[in-house]
């Protein structure tokens, strides 16, 4: 399970944690790698991550079969890097959101989508938690970079 926050992916964590028959791994318990490597090693592990898991991570085949996504991955208003680099396109007259935030938040999605299809042969399933995806204009951009992807994923 991937998370735009470490407060959500502690919240859910203690909800799993009483309920959860299989081995719960969290962010944040021991190094990245060691996690990485009981995920690996426990074929039925949950893993519950943020931000340094939607990218970077490699693992192949039948021991990722499925991802969850908490919210579209867009940037925290409050970053200042975000914040001057929106001020910068609206004293240019352009469309912070559409122009920033939205793109950097499809490139974040497909890399999140990228731990699970890793190789032509990987299979899985993808859950997006984010109502926006269908309930705003916007969500249908996303739904369009991925349909421009070679894997073709199939939404339902």
């Amino acid at each position: 399970m991937l998370f735009t926050s470490y407060r959500v992916m502690n919240q859910v964590a203690e909800i799993l944690a009483d309920d959860l028959e299989n081995p719960l791994l969290v962010q944040g318990q021991m190094a990245k790698r060691i996690l990485l490597e009981k995920f690996v090693e426990n074929d039925n592990a949950v893993l519950l991550a943020t931000a340094s898991f939607w990218e970077g991570i490699d693992v192949r085949g039948d021991k990722l079969t499925c991802v969850i996504i908490d919210k579209l991955p867009f940037a925290s208003p409050d970053d200042p890097l975000l914040q001057a680099r929106c001020e910068d396109v609206r004293r240019r007259g352009g469309d912070a959101f559409a122009q920033i935030q939205l793109p950097q938040a499809v490139i974040s999605l497909k890399q999140g989508v990228g731990r699970l299809i890793r190789d032509v042969s990987d299979r899985g399933v993808m859950v997006i938690c984010d109502n926006r995806l269908v309930n705003r204009p916007y969500g249908q951009t996303f739904f369009e970079e991925f349909a421009r992807n070679e894997t073709k994923p199939r939404f339902n």
